[in-house]
């Protein structure tokens, strides 16, 4: 029997002078829905173990248009190496790109993992783009100095500092000089953020860090917001750190039209079967209710 993964279609593009090269899934008939994958990291649109391939091949076999595509310096794009802070111009062309190529969409969703969903988060805040109906952001970024000492202590040192191997072997002269440096200097980070003396990073003079631009987005988005975590992550960790303490991310996350999951048993990227499998039916049963 055929089933609706039969009949899609998958094309090639390459968008604009930025050269911007993406792969469109398309379902059988015509679909008012899009969805746009973000790649994060330094990696390209296939993404790993080839989740956003199966992502958006699965999204188009309920129905809707999925577009994947490597951002600038990323995969078979052209340019200098960028992060997920310089992808504006990058997401504003795909977003384009969809709404000219599928003129019967209606709405349209950004999805991204790790630094693609703070990539997300990032653009409709510089944009207030009026065409972006949903975000679905999986363990976002939000790295500082700070945020990560503080998790790195309370979820793996504490933990190690408890153990007696751990003081055997240091007394036994067998733990690397780089990292007790290391240990002395997220303990140095975590006891001054604990005490509010460390600075805010990620901005540039005159600009707001990077974590409040994203909680400022996250809170003041018309749209529905999909956030999905993993149990068994160090960025998920943080950012639940960090949501915790910043009251910036505790108004955010009081939002209404917000659905939050948690996979406990999940990595960073949901590599196992059962979690991308989560992921995907999470995204879709989310896009088929708007």
């Amino acid at each position: 029997m055929l089933t609706a993964a039969d009949h899609l279609q998958e094309q090639a593009h390459v968008l604009g002078p930025r050269q911007l090269v993406g792969v469109l899934s398309l379902p059988s008939t015509p679909a008012k829905t899009a969805v746009i994958v973000i790649v994060g990291g330094p990696q390209y649109r296939a993404g790993s173990h080839r989740q956003f391939v199966l992502l958006c091949r699965a999204l188009a076999a309920r129905g809707h248009a999925a577009f994947r595509f490597d951002t600038t310096g990323m995969g078979d794009t052209p340019g200098g190496l960028s992060n997920f802070l310089s992808t504006h111009d990058d997401i504003e062309q795909a977003v384009s790109f969809v709404k000219v190529s599928q003129p019967q969409v209606e709405r349209i969703f950004l999805w991204g993992l790790c630094d693609g969903a703070s990539a997300a988060l990032l653009y409709w805040h510089g944009s207030r783009d009026p065409r972006i109906h949903g975000l679905c952001l999986l363990n976002p970024w939000v790295r500082s100095d700070a945020s990560h000492a503080q998790t790195q202590v309370k979820h793996y040192y504490r933990q190690r500092l408890m153990q007696w191997a751990f003081w055997r072997k240091l007394l036994s002269g067998r733990v690397a000089s780089s990292a007790i440096v290391e240990l002395t200097r997220t303990l140095k980070t975590w006891w001054q953020s604990s005490r509010g003396h460390t600075k805010n990073a990620g901005a540039s003079l005159g600009e707001q860090p990077f974590q409040k631009r994203m909680a400022s987005a996250f809170k003041d988005f018309p749209g529905h917001i999909l956030l999905i975590t993993s149990g068994n992550d160090y960025t998920a960790k943080e950012f639940w750190e960090t949501a915790r303490q910043e009251p910036h991310w505790k108004e955010a996350l009081q939002r209404q039209c917000l659905q939050s999951h948690v996979l406990e048993a999940a990595d960073h990227t949901f590599s196992n079967s059962p979690d991308r499998l989560a992921v995907e039916d999470l995204t879709a049963q989310w896009v088929d209710q708007l």
